[in-house]
């Protein structure tokens, strides 16, 4: 088996298109160690960092079109289907959200940077309607600045990067081994993470069934939006929900009667933005606070656009 330091000596460029791709397709397999190993390698001319630069570039241009177009296309759907296959908590998904709707496309300069937001900005942008043009202006840009970034470290340290690379290097097969291993736990890690935001919201969860029969019954529930902002521009909100974002949460608590029903949805996988809204409330004395098990898509597979006529949003 040739040593993992003679792979990527023989093989560099295209070990830093693969690794990115994959990368940049969503698994949990990061590539920026190896741009900064390329880079500490064509200081002694090993590999040209030119054609690097241009293979990892290449190869987020390829993921970030076809997420692109595949949010173009499907929309919400996507995020959610990225959500569930991502090892990340799910709420990352909604703090992209935020992100974009704060910065709009431009955040594609910085989105390969921030863990959890490098998968979602590109689908993100088809999904709001984003043109090509820019599109591809501002991924081709970030993509290279993350690129360049990790190539430009490689090349400053890389008399430490050579040391670790000798090091391996001596060790043969066996540093494939600590390598694959560490991929490993990094997994497992990050499984783990998810794992415990799940178990965090296991708070109790309201049916849709039985938030018909309180609104048939006339008990007037506060139905609030907890939703990104990005995500109600994308869906319509339940007719009379209460945006929780568009309020002051003290201001709107006090404005609500403690003993009413309240119901928190959104739009994340495991209701988990809800069920962080629903334990706010009812820290602060809304015993009848809950989540609203599926959210918005409960709501619409029951009740289409509002046909119960009820408007939830009273206090």
């Amino acid at each position: 088996m040739p040593q993992l330091v003679d792979l990527i000596q023989m093989y560099g460029v295209l070990i830093v298109f693969g690794i990115v791709l994959v990368e940049q397709f969503g698994l949990p397999i990061p590539a920026f160690p190896i741009l900064i190993v390329s880079g500490a390698l064509a200081v002694d001319g090993e590999v040209s960092w030119p054609l690097c630069l241009g293979a990892a570039v290449l190869a987020c241009l390829i993921c970030d079109y076809f997420w692109f177009r595949a949010g173009r296309f499907y929309g919400k759907r996507i995020l959610r289907l990225l959500c569930k296959i991502s090892l990340s908590p799910d709420s990352c998904v909604t703090q992209t959200e935020d992100r974009f709707s704060r910065f709009g496309v431009k955040s594609l300069l910085v989105s390969k940077f921030v863990p959890g937001f490098n998968t979602i900005a590109a689908p993100l942008s088809g999904a709001m309607g984003t043109t090509t043009r820019p599109f591809l202006f501002f991924s081709i840009t970030g993509a290279a600045l993350w690129s360049g970034t990790g190539i430009l470290l490689g090349i400053w340290f890389h008399n430490s990067v050579d040391k670790l690379l000798t090091t391996l290097s001596t060790m043969g097969s066996t540093a494939l081994m600590v390598v694959l291993g560490l991929l490993a736990l990094f997994i497992v890690f990050k499984y783990a993470e998810r794992r415990r935001h799940r178990r965090l919201g296991g708070i109790p969860r309201i049916e849709m069934c039985e938030l018909k029969d309180l609104i048939d019954g006339g008990h007037e529930p506060v139905i609030i939006d907890a939703r990104s902002l990005t995500a109600q521009q994308l869906e319509a909100a339940i007719p009379g929900a209460v945006v929780f974002k568009a309020c002051v949460p003290e201001e709107l608590m006090a404005s609500i009667d403690k003993d009413r029903h309240v119901v928190v949805y959104c739009s994340c996988p495991d209701d988990l933005t809800a069920v962080e809204v629903a334990r706010q409330f009812a820290a602060n004395g809304f015993h009848r606070a809950r989540p609203l098990k599926g959210g918005l898509d409960a709501w619409n597979s029951h009740h289409g656009k509002g046909d119960s006529g009820f408007d939830p949003a009273t206090a």
